[in-house]
């Protein structure tokens, strides 16, 4: 029948009666439209272009009760949404403080799966993802993390994934995080997540993680996460052994720590955590979790001001694993590698004087000044390391002896110019005579 209704163009007949006041009329002609425009692209297209999307949300709007209405109006919204057009056309309405409030008031499962829905695809809008956020999605989404976090029924399970789903689509900009730590989203995620870090099934973990790391990108976020304890929630998490479950916690305390000297010193004289970061420093069938074990390893160096986690992270025997990180195949890590080294060396090199030497360093970086196809970054921050390891008479002697003066001499003529900056400070102080 959807043929001939189609060819009459029945669908532009039935339009107007969506403007009725009378609540058959427009659930008759609501599930018509709904029935002969469904998967038809160019009939939902015309639909939005005839103006259909104000009558949706004023019926959303004005019905807000009735629920056959209400029901029909978001299947509705849910087919049409996915379009750009109805995106854009959505957008200069106040739907999202609709979708909202219906969210607030739902109960069923279905009415839940079908608000997720929608909201969902909006939130791929920028204007709509603002909008919602504005109209206070993240209390209702909070609420019902809250209210079925204890539960272990499957239905349950679906919709406290799509609220997480849905919190990581919606971070846009720090203001949108900033809001969703006030209204305490992050606990709850922790909750959530420690009722289910053993489960098998790791998509709930997987969305709730998603969440939790964008979170904690903000400044104004990691201070507050850091005085609420969330750190320390999250390391008692690290007792999973799922890999996946692993990987985003070191990136979730990885961000925490970017920054923040307090959170670096608080992580880096941890001897549980430095263990256990080594451990998966030394995973060879997960690159993922060992690439992000020695990154938080970096970024506790990095970001730290303190002696103690210097011999902490000597103690646990994680410089060994950042010297070989400075020779990774990924520039980004090579450059926290150097970065964490140099700051260690300028905090306490005595202390790390004997495994620099037992590691090999001196050679490591000589080959990083040696191969051609070294970034101007890592060849850079080298040498700046070279620089805090002339400080040592030992290593002073190791580099000497390793004919690394010939390399910076050819660096001179270098096609960057912070390279031959650097390689001319550097053979200023290797060529001092040395007080040891």
């Amino acid at each position: 029948m959807k043929k001939p209704c189609i060819e009459a163009d029945l669908v532009l007949t039935l339009i107007p009666f969506l403007e009725s006041t009378d609540q058959e009329m427009l659930l008759h002609a609501g599930r018509a439209i709904g029935r002969i425009c469904y998967d038809n692209r160019d009939l939902q297209e015309e639909l939005v272009k005839v103006g259909v999307i104000p009558s949706l949300v004023r019926i959303l709007t004005d019905h807000a009760e009735s629920e056959p209405l209400v029901h029909v109006d978001l299947l509705a919204l849910c087919n049409l949404a996915d379009l750009d057009t109805a995106k854009e056309a959505l957008s200069k309405t106040k739907v999202a403080e609709q979708l909202v409030k219906q969210l607030r008031r739902a109960e069923s499962h279905e009415r839940l799966e079908i608000i997720f829905e929608v909201l969902q695809t909006l939130a791929e809008n920028d204007a709509l993802k603002v909008q919602l956020v504005e109209a206070g999605v993240q209390e209702v989404l909070s609420d019902i993390l809250l209210r079925l976090q204890g539960s272990s029924q499957a239905e349950d399970t679906c919709i406290v994934k799509a609220t997480s789903d849905l919190i990581v689509s919606l971070l846009l900009g720090d203001g949108n995080c900033v809001r969703m730590v006030q209204v305490g989203v992050i606990h709850q995620l922790l909750d959530l997540l420690e009722k289910h870090v053993e489960s098998e099934d790791i998509s709930v973990q997987h969305a709730a993680l998603s969440a939790l790391r964008n979170l904690a990108i903000p400044v104004v976020n990691k201070v507050q996460m850091l005085e609420e304890g969330v750190a320390e929630r999250i390391q008692a998490l690290l007792r999973s052994e799922m890999p996946p479950v692993q990987f985003k916690l070191l990136g979730t305390l990885r961000m925490l720590a970017d920054g923040q000297a307090d959170a670096a010193e608080i992580l880096g004289q941890d001897p549980t955590l430095l263990n256990r970061l080594v451990q998966w420093c030394d995973v060879s069938d997960d690159s993922d979790v060992s690439g992000e074990a020695n990154r938080l390893l970096a970024s506790i160096l990095r970001h730290n001001r303190s002696q103690e986690v210097v011999k902490a992270v000597q103690e646990a025997q994680g410089v060994k694993h950042l010297v070989s990180m400075t020779l990774s195949e990924h520039t980004a890590m090579q450059n926290e590698a150097l970065n964490a080294l140099a700051i260690a060396s300028a905090i306490d090199l005595e202390t790390l004087e004997e495994s620099f030497k037992e590691t090999q360093l001196v050679q490591s970086l000589h080959k990083l000044l040696q191969d051609n196809n070294t970034s101007a970054e890592v060849k850079y921050n080298s040498m700046s390391l070279l620089c805090s390891l002339l400080n040592s008479g030992h290593l002073r002697q190791e580099i000497e002896d390793s004919k690394i003066e010939e390399t910076l001499e050819q660096l001179c003529s270098h096609n960057n110019a912070d390279v031959v900056k650097e390689a001319l400070t550097t053979l200023q102080i290797l060529k001092r005579e040395s007080p040891y």
